[in-house]
């Protein structure tokens, strides 16, 4: 009898693990079904339909002649390269000038510092037409700089006419796209241990050596980071050149403005939209090549 007890099964309970796993259990290939149906149709739809649009001439059918007409027009090389190198120089831009703005925040106490951080998170918000018209007030032909200029001076016109100009777009580039740059290095360098610095400082190293050699490793990862959002927003940028009113200066993302609003040119301007987009994804991959080989 006791080995007739013995030998029987204990009960399993009810809410014991292994009755909970025989409950039927949602496939996670599912969850990721909404945000894809949510991505394909406010994204990818319209995407496809732009490129659909390309390939199609206003004479009816599907060819590449879109793509041979704007591929081949001087406007549009001209467009590409301004676009490429304005881009390419704001970035730069950006990149030095976070860079060092973020240091005197991160490293030299002065009053209203904490401020200062707290200002770059609102300025993310601000519009970039803002900022053009800001530096139209300041260095416009009519001007804050020009009108103290020709009230000193006498003179018919001010020396600042350089905002219609593609070093006016990158100025303002530069100037609205920095705090982009600045906000990853300020968060990158909170995490960096004073006492490093304290360290290499006692040990005799310069300012200079101690920026390259302790803080510029650490910054790398966010200056990658803020550099490639840069980068992409710049190529798309839109408000900036309009608000200057830049004429001898057109982008791509103007090309397009032009080709669909001006001339009535749909299949034109998509094909420039096809290629803008493009040169975007391809240029932010080989900067993240290019930084990821740095060590960033």
């Amino acid at each position: 009898m006791a080995s007739a007890a013995t030998a029987a099964p204990p009960k399993q309970h009810p809410t014991s693990p292994k009755s909970s796993d025989s409950r039927p259990r949602t496939p996670t290939w599912a969850w990721a079904l909404p945000p894809v149906a949510v991505l394909g149709l406010v994204f990818l739809y319209p995407l496809a339909l732009v490129v659909q649009q390309s390939f199609q001439p206003d004479t009816g059918g599907t060819s590449l002649q879109p793509y041979a007409d704007v591929l081949a027009s001087p406007s549009f090389l001209e467009a590409l390269r301004t676009t490429v190198w304005i881009a390419v120089a704001a970035t730069v831009g950006a990149l030095v000038l976070g860079f060092v703005l973020a240091l005197v925040i991160a490293f030299v106490p002065f009053p209203g510092g904490k401020a200062v951080a707290r200002f770059i998170d609102v300025f993310l918000s601000f519009p970039s037409f803002l900022i053009t018209l800001a530096l139209l007030f300041i260095y416009g032909t009519v001007g804050m700089a020009n009108g103290l200029w020709t009230d000193v001076t006498g003179a018919a016109e001010g020396p600042f006419q350089f905002l219609a100009t593609p070093w006016g777009v990158l100025l303002a580039e530069i100037t609205y796209f920095t705090p982009f740059v600045m906000r990853p290095l300020l968060a990158a360098f909170s995490g960096i241990d004073t006492a490093q610095l304290e360290v290499a400082s006692s040990l005799g190293a310069r300012p200079a050596r101690i920026v390259r050699q302790v803080i510029l490793p650490e910054a790398l990862p966010a200056l990658a980071a803020g550099g490639s959002l840069v980068l992409v927003l710049c190529l798309n940028e839109f408000g900036i050149v309009l608000f200057t009113g830049a004429k001898g200066v057109t982008t791509l993302p103007m090309l397009v403005y032009s080709k669909a609003i001006l001339e009535s040119d749909y299949p034109g301007a998509c094909v420039v939209a096809v290629v803008n987009v493009l040169v975007s994804v391809g240029l932010y991959g080989l900067y993240r090549v290019v930084s990821r080989r740095a060590g960033a």
